[in-house]
């Protein structure tokens, strides 16, 4: 029986065990088969307060995961293949363990990135193919970059991204984009974003250096072209990691999961939620972890209001 089992080794994970671990409730930590998740494929990390000159994304995470084994987090490497989170305490089936029980759970599995499958795609994660602005921009100043997708989330990119690249060329499958007239707007507005629609993405284009353009299809004349860029950001959106919930955690539309305002509580009492797999928002290292923190506070206080709690005779 533990007092605490997360799942996920994020920020947001392993902060929640450092805080758990520094709190003497020796929580045990399921690591699944990306470790540190996200982090671990981005390079240079130069927004995360505490490190002037930058830190490696798998640096970071190895970091906090030394962090918190100092004081006494527990981890264990296995697939969580279901909960039942129908009574307390909740048993999870974990492939590799097998069956553990807890008093409270933190769900900290994390948002995968969607990607496109295309050719030299994968290979040049990290040497100029991103699906975070806000965390590689800064890498492209004065350098072409383009950003695939058609929805709000690829317009707002490509906005953010005028502000160091010299241009941005948005790239997508069909003529019409689906992002809201607002956002259309601000993009047409932009003198720095030009416009590759109804084109198909068939690969992405690196030298040694790093990516030198992407090629895609024209499917109006099926003409092939290279549009040459040092950068390629794929905007296609997120899908969060809930699937081994089978729904028994309130969602949103789209699978995040729901917690209550201000807190990181579920709508089941005792389980927790924090980082990406609940925010359709930030999607920031910081945002995660600082959740990740109120998911180990609150499964704190769980605890000890379980341990308060008058004894009926």
């Amino acid at each position: 029986m533990y007092k605490s089992i997360i799942v996920g080794t994020g920020p947001a994970g392993l902060t929640a065990a450092i805080y758990l671990a520094r709190a003497n409730m020796n929580p045990l930590i399921i690591e699944g088969p990306q470790p540190g998740g996200q982090l671990t494929t981005t390079t240079d990390v130069e927004n995360f307060p505490g490190f002037p000159d930058g830190i490696m994304g798998p640096e970071l995470m190895d970091n906090m995961r030394k962090q918190a084994e100092r004081f006494g987090a527990e981890f264990r490497t296995g697939w969580v293949n279901s909960v039942d989170a129908s009574s307390r305490p909740f048993k999870l089936e974990v492939e590799g363990i097998g069956e553990l029980v807890t008093e409270t759970l933190i769900i900290s599995t994390g948002a995968t990135a969607k990607y496109l499958g295309i050719p030299g795609e994968q290979d040049n994660v990290g040497r100029g193919v991103s699906t975070c602005a806000t965390c590689d921009g800064f890498f492209f100043r004065n350098k072409e970059i383009i950003v695939i997708g058609g929805g709000d989330s690829a317009l707002e990119e490509a906005n953010f991204l005028t502000r160091f690249a010299s241009k941005v060329t948005l790239v997508h499958r069909r003529e019409e984009l689906r992002a809201s007239k607002i956002m259309q707007d601000r993009a047409r507005g932009n003198a720095k974003i030009e416009w590759a629609l109804d084109r198909t993405p068939l690969e992405v284009v690196a030298s040694e250096q790093g990516v030198t353009g992407l090629k895609v299809r024209n499917n109006k004349t099926g003409e092939e072209e290279l549009l040459e860029a040092s950068g390629v950001f794929v905007a296609i959106g997120h899908h969060p990691n809930t699937g081994f919930l089978n729904g028994q955690i309130t969602t949103d539309a789209n699978g995040y999961i729901v917690t209550t305002p201000g807190t990181s509580e579920t709508n089941i009492a005792g389980i927790f939620a924090c980082g990406d797999v609940q925010d359709t928002r930030y999607r920031q290292a910081i945002t995660a972890a600082g959740s990740g923190c109120m998911a180990a506070m609150d499964a704190e206080k769980f605890i000890e209001s379980l341990e308060h709690s008058p004894v009926s005779l």
